[in-house]
């Protein structure tokens, strides 16, 4: 197995990808390919991304098969596979080599000056921000993103540079493989309750993330967050750079912000000294903290922080993120991934600042059972901001589930007249479309299939003018 553990030593070899639809394991694959490597993989089902890939030169097989894997040097797994997966299991017992997902990523981001950005919320925008603005100011670089960015319509690229930009996700703990030069921490919340039993398992995952930053690199961190604070009072690496970011007191301080319908801004200073305003071309306060963390990594990298300001400005935001849809006779529909409280608040009220003096009208899908037990609470409370809120059932995912576990717990805490519990996304889009009004903004909101609905509703919304 150690023989193919180096990126060189995969030149010329196959490596085999079980779940190459999905957006991780689709991204290294498309890196792997540009590297000159041999890629294969497998999916339960044909999509654009396994189109892209095999366009790309991948050799892509529509259905689990122990075949599947007979050319195969390398397996890599997704965290989704199960144990009993038959092509799992014939690479056992034809002894290939099998490392995880995030082995893979890690044995492409080593060499490389690599920053891996992780936080509870913001990932993937931040990773996509500093992507965009590295790009925008030369430096090329490359990248693996856990959603696509919208003006390239990519999430992972092999870039002629020497860095290399990953989004680094704590839920199972993989990202402890990166190593990283540096890293941004956007904030630290209980999230994943099926791999996390408490707040304090989540600081003990991303101390153990900071211990594997690499000797004489950088970590930056929000200044603002109570939990990254929490975080930093247990730190006691004293042989890398800690920045700081935020509103409050930080070296990367934000201040004169103002929002807009659509676009924000705000002053930036460093260590005291105002640098200039930070554009953007996406709503909401929480990108503008983003933005600055963003900023503060490619400063450290050597880049300008002129030309990085310069390349935030072409920022037009990630797939899944605040993302419209259409716009059907002022009626906008938009897509966004949030599936925790937190970020659902933050969503909605960038939402409603967007709306103006339209509605917010929201269809939530809960991701997982465990999830919905517990913060279903605070789900209610972060939805009642909206206008009226139609609740589907609860997405799987990977879990089975759990007994008196549903979206109803959702519904149960909060206003009747609000709330709507409808299972039926056919009736629900035909809900929503009959009593949209001009100046209203509906919304997709979840990280499961309900973003499917988005272009169904638009489509509707046409038909019905």
């Amino acid at each position: 197995m150690t023989q193919y553990l180096t990126f060189e030593s995969l030149i010329g070899k196959q490596v085999h990808f079980i779940g190459i639809g999905g957006a991780g394991m689709s991204g290294i694959a498309r890196i792997m390919i540009a590297r000159g490597i041999q890629v294969s993989g497998s999916d339960v089902k044909a999509s654009t991304v396994t189109e892209n890939l095999q366009t790309l030169g991948a050799t892509i097989f529509i259905g689990h098969s122990a075949e599947n894997i007979s050319a195969a040097n390398l397996i890599v797994l997704s965290t989704a596979i199960s144990e009993k997966n038959p092509e799992r299991l014939a690479a056992v017992q034809a002894g290939i080599p099998t490392i995880a997902r995030a082995q893979a990523l890690a044995l492409l981001m080593n060499g490389m000056r690599s920053v891996a950005i992780a936080g509870t919320h913001g990932k993937t925008t931040t990773t996509s921000m500093l992507t965009v603005a590295l790009q925008s100011a030369g430096a090329d670089p490359s990248f693996a993103i856990g959603g696509m960015i919208n003006a390239s319509g990519i999430n992972a690229y092999s870039g002629s540079g020497d860095i290399f930009v990953a989004e680094a996700d704590e839920s199972d703990g993989s990202f402890l493989h990166y190593k990283p030069l540096g890293a941004i921490i956007t904030n630290i919340e209980l999230d994943h309750v099926d791999h996390f039993a408490d707040l304090d398992s989540i600081y003990s995952i991303f101390h153990d993330f900071v211990s594997s930053i690499q000797s004489g690199g950088f970590l930056i961190l929000c200044g603002d967050d109570p939990g990254v604070q929490a975080l930093r009072t247990k730190l006691v690496r004293t042989d890398i750079s800690i920045i700081t970011y935020g509103e409050g007191d930080a070296d990367w301080q934000l201040s004169r912000v103002h929002l807009s319908e659509g676009s924000s801004i705000g002053r930036i200073t460093h260590n005291g000294k105002v640098l200039g305003e930070l554009e953007l071309k996406v709503p909401g306060h929480h990108n503008l903290l983003n933005a600055t963390a963003a900023l503060a990594a490619a400063h450290q990298l050597g880049l300008p922080v002129a030309s990085i300001l310069d390349g935030l400005k072409n920022f037009t935001g990630s797939r899944r993120r605040f993302e419209l849809k259409g716009d059907v006779e002022k009626i906008r529909v938009i897509d966004d991934y949030g599936h925790h409280p937190t970020e659902i608040r933050v969503t909605l009220e960038t939402a409603r600042r967007y709306a103006g003096t339209g509605r917010v009208i929201v269809i939530f899908q809960p991701h997982r059972y465990s999830r919905t037990k517990a913060f279903y609470q605070e789900f209610a409370q972060a939805l009642n901001l909206a206008d009226h809120i139609y609740l589907l059932e609860i997405y799987a995912a990977s879990e089975e589930p759990l007994s008196g576990v549903s979206s109803l717990l959702i519904a149960q805490q909060m206003d009747p007249l609000k709330v709507t519990y409808e299972p039926s996304m056919v009736e629900v889009v035909e809900r929503v479309t009959s009593e949209a009004k001009s100046g209203d903004v509906i919304m997709t909101l979840g990280a499961g299939d309900v973003s499917s609905l988005a272009p169904v509703i638009v489509r509707s919304l046409e038909d019905k003018m």
